[in-house]
């Protein structure tokens, strides 16, 4: 590797560390075994690298938690479903770094308007996967009413929960309490 992916791979073992806001210049440049001033070179500053590096985890981690889609041979739409959630979880528990950096990115881009705009793609492009997913389709042929709809209210969900298991990871919602909050609620919107 070089410089600029040595920097990538510190500024991301740093946020798994020590979160965006306690990693230094300095923290990074250790971590990739290379000088302060390469940061400024390859990224223009810590800012700009942390922000790839947290992008880039994320992108990780979503490709990390797979696609549950549902077919005949994998049962119903609701087995489908209990098992992406489990998947979910299972990420949400096993990698609370990744998750926790993920929070602090929505709290940095409020102080940031150049990340508010890429956070708003990243959000746009996941509801529109998690459409993709939930239809069995490609995300090119997810419409722009059902990434509105269906992609956002199953991102909102995932946020909740992800938030759940890393504040209470001991009380959080199991898959198959996920999918019977949600019979419950559809029965409570069609109540007369």
């Amino acid at each position: 590797m070089g410089n600029r992916e040595d920097l990538l791979a510190g500024a991301k073992k740093c946020l798994r560390e020590k979160g965006y806001d306690r990693t230094s210049v300095r923290d990074i440049a250790t971590a990739a075994g290379v000088s302060m001033a390469a940061i400024g070179y390859h990224y223009g500053s810590r800012e700009a690298l942390l922000n790839q590096a947290l992008f880039a985890l994320l992108d990780e981690g979503g490709s990390g938690t797979g696609r549950a889609l549902v077919t005949e041979e994998n049962g119903s739409a609701a087995e489908g479903y209990t098992r992406m959630w489990e998947n979910l979880i299972e990420q949400f528990r096993a990698q609370p770094d990744l998750w926790l950096a993920s929070v602090e990115l929505f709290m940095q881009a409020q102080r940031r308007p150049e990340l508010r705009d890429a956070l708003a793609g990243g959000i746009a492009h996941g509801r529109r996967g998690n459409s993709g997913i939930l239809e069995g389709v490609p995300e090119e042929e997810v419409s722009e009413r059902s990434a509105r709809t269906l992609g956002m209210v199953q991102s909102a969900l995932m946020s909740g929960v992800m938030i759940q298991c890393l504040s209470d990871p001991e009380n959080a919602p199991t898959a198959t309490e996920v999918l019977e909050g949600l019979r419950a609620l559809v029965k409570v919107l069609d109540a007369p």
